[in-house]
């Protein structure tokens, strides 16, 4: 018998790992049948079958397949060198968006042998009595798991990389430090300056600049009308040290000043 162990029941949600296990050489076959989660096996010796879709897959040591939600499958041992292998179980609509991003597919439900060992990502949450805080961290390494077949097996029809998003991202992640240049985005996207300037513009229709601004007083406006905080804290909480300087920056956005737009909006709520 293989060993496992199941995290918990699977909610609706984005990513959830679900279960995983090892199972030795042996004769254990499964189906034909559907089940309701994925499940990524890789094979660590010997060899066997998937039928699925009509199709026939051979797979055999250092080769991956992938049993996909309400997809009729059979699979078994080959009985002359039956497979060893480790399997996980996961579930949820980012698991489906991170799977398009590979050759792994219904129509490709096998992949061949990878560059590297892929055996230790599998081992997320298996043994009985995992602690609560080893239950959180095994979505992480479900993603790290994930990762591999991304860089292994990359989709080749995944859509063009969105820099523009990527600079969007980085921006309202980072607006609240003072330190923030252009220059930080474009060596975090990684790309040529001009070029990023130009994609960037054609998304959102204002310059990188333009838009670390609008964004900053767009969470001024947020926390002048919600919070309590002082004309200084917004200010430091949205990467200007002199509140005189952000009081400038936001007149100039707005027309008001920022005290004259917490009570403009004080006497409207």
């Amino acid at each position: 018998m293989g060993r496992g162990y199941t995290v918990s029941r699977y909610p609706a949600g984005d990513l959830h790992y679900l279960a995983g296990g090892y199972k030795p050489a042996n004769l254990h076959r499964w189906g034909p049948g559907v089940r309701e989660v994925y499940a990524l096996h890789y094979i660590i010796s010997g060899r066997g079958t998937l039928e699925t879709g009509g199709v026939i897959n051979q797979i055999r040591e250092g080769e991956s397949f992938l049993i996909f939600p309400h997809t009729e499958v059979y699979y078994y041992p080959d009985p002359e060198q039956p497979w060893e292998y480790v399997w996980n179980e996961f579930s949820g609509e980012e698991a489906r968006q991170l799977l398009a991003m590979t050759k792994l597919g219904k129509s490709c439900p096998a992949v061949g042998t990878a560059p590297g060992e892929l055996r230790p990502f599998f081992q997320i949450a298996w043994n009985p009595g995992v602690k609560p805080y080893e239950r959180l961290r095994s979505d992480a390494r479900l993603r790290l798991l994930l990762s591999c077949y991304l860089e292994f097996y990359p989709c080749e029809e995944a859509a063009p990389t969105d820099y523009a998003g990527m600079a969007k991202a980085y921006i309202e992640h980072h607006y609240w430090k003072p330190s923030l240049k252009v220059s930080d985005i474009v060596q975090a996207v990684n790309i040529e300056r001009s070029y990023l300037f130009r994609l960037f513009k054609e998304a959102t229709g204002q310059s990188v600049s333009g838009y670390i601004t609008w964004f900053r007083i767009g969470r001024a406006r947020e926390l002048l009308r919600s919070s309590g905080l002082s004309i200084q804290s917004v200010a430091y909480s949205i990467g200007y040290h002199d509140p005189l300087h952000f009081s400038r920056v936001f007149k100039k956005a707005t027309s008001h000043s920022p005290t004259a737009f917490r009570l403009l909006h004080r006497q409207e709520s």
